[in-house]
């Protein structure tokens, strides 16, 4: 535990942040704004309203937010849950403020709700993800070291924010198991890559970027399944060849962790790594 505040707050100061647990009422009016933002919704209550937050956080879930310069840049909400393999911190929400993507917030973020969750005797972390996001993934899988544990197809049914309107809301639950040796070097600065080479297609990018299925070679040992470059994107510019790249990565994905194989992994750019389970 002492480890993990240690790793938090190494990765906070290389960006510059300050990670803070929020409560009042200005704080969280600050981090219901900014989640709104970040999601491009029309009302805080489509996202997380002040009101909800406070809830939260009166019974004992976890809010935090980044600061920099005194500017609340990003923030983090989850709340326990649990499963059969008892509790776990479900982290329904984080964001950084549009325009922070990929400068290391994300990660402060997540090290510190790492902290305070093992803090609480709380050995796993679990959210869900748009699989179709390949930064997303990337930052989950391997910069992270979570777990894919489950397809969900259409788990939030219909969304009106405007990152997801007019998509299927298809998620990959993910599984972060905290003490884990992979999560904990991650956490101190390693990093880790998967290795495509000799595995099979079976969804690519054609040259026209819509989803080219392929055959499986049955001698393969590995496949790979591409999302778009930019689906967020995608959907404001044709969102009938987003829905395309929804069920293409939808029917590999789930067809193929039904027949017991796993996501073990996904590359910088883009491209899941199925291999045999375990």
């Amino acid at each position: 535990m002492t480890t993990a505040f240690a790793d938090a707050s190494a990765a906070a100061d290389r960006v510059g942040v300050k990670m803070v647990e929020l409560s009042s009422a200005v704080e969280l009016e600050e981090c219901s704004a900014l989640l709104q933002r970040v999601w491009r919704a029309g009302h805080p209550a489509e996202i997380a309203s002040p009101s909800m937050l406070r809830t939260y956080v009166h019974s004992g879930n976890y809010v935090a937010g980044a600061y920099r310069a005194g500017v609340l840049v990003g923030a983090a909400v989850g709340f326990f849950g649990r499963d059969g393999a008892g509790e776990h911190l479900h982290s329904h929400l984080a964001g950084v403020e549009r325009g922070g993507h990929g400068q290391g917030v994300g990660r402060a973020l997540k090290l510190h709700q790492r902290a305070w969750t093992l803090a609480r005797g709380v050995p796993e972390v679990h959210w869900t993800y748009d699989p179709l996001i390949g930064r997303n993934a990337y930052f989950n899988l391997q910069k992270l070291g979570a777990d894919a544990a489950a397809y969900l197809p259409e788990f939030y049914g219909r969304m009106t924010d405007g990152i997801n309107t007019g998509d299927l809301t298809d998620r990959v639950l993910v599984v972060w198991r905290l003490e884990s040796p992979r999560v904990g070097e991650l956490a101190r600065g390693a990093g880790f890559e998967v290795d495509t080479s000799g595995a099979a297609p079976l969804v690519s990018r054609a040259e026209d970027g819509e989803p080219l299925l392929h055959e499986p070679d049955p001698a393969a040992a590995a496949l790979t399944v591409a999302v778009p470059v930019d689906v967020e994107e995608l959907r404001r510019g044709d969102p009938a060849a987003a829905l395309r790249w929804r069920h293409a990565v939808r029917d590999a994905l789930m067809g193929r962790l039904a027949a017991g194989l796993r996501i073990a992994g996904v590359t910088r750019d883009g491209h899941y790594l199925l291999e045999a389970g375990r």
